[in-house]
């Protein structure tokens, strides 16, 4: 699936749960944990402190 925004569309990802219902999203849409900061960033501004946090979690 194809996914397309301009950077001034971008929402911030910043708090956990948020991540966390991301995360889950895209892994039940079948993509690769390699693949999750990738597809993530094509659509929000992803807190990366916070990405590593929860992934560390995961």
């Amino acid at each position: 699936m194809e996914r397309f925004v301009e950077d001034y569309q971008k929402r911030r990802l910043t708090e956990r749960v948020d991540i966390m219902t991301a995360i889950n999203i895209l892994m039940s849409q079948g993509y690769d944990q390699d693949d999750l900061l990738g597809e993530m960033t094509k659509v929000f501004y992803v807190d990366l402190d916070a990405y590593n946090e929860v992934m560390a979690r995961h």
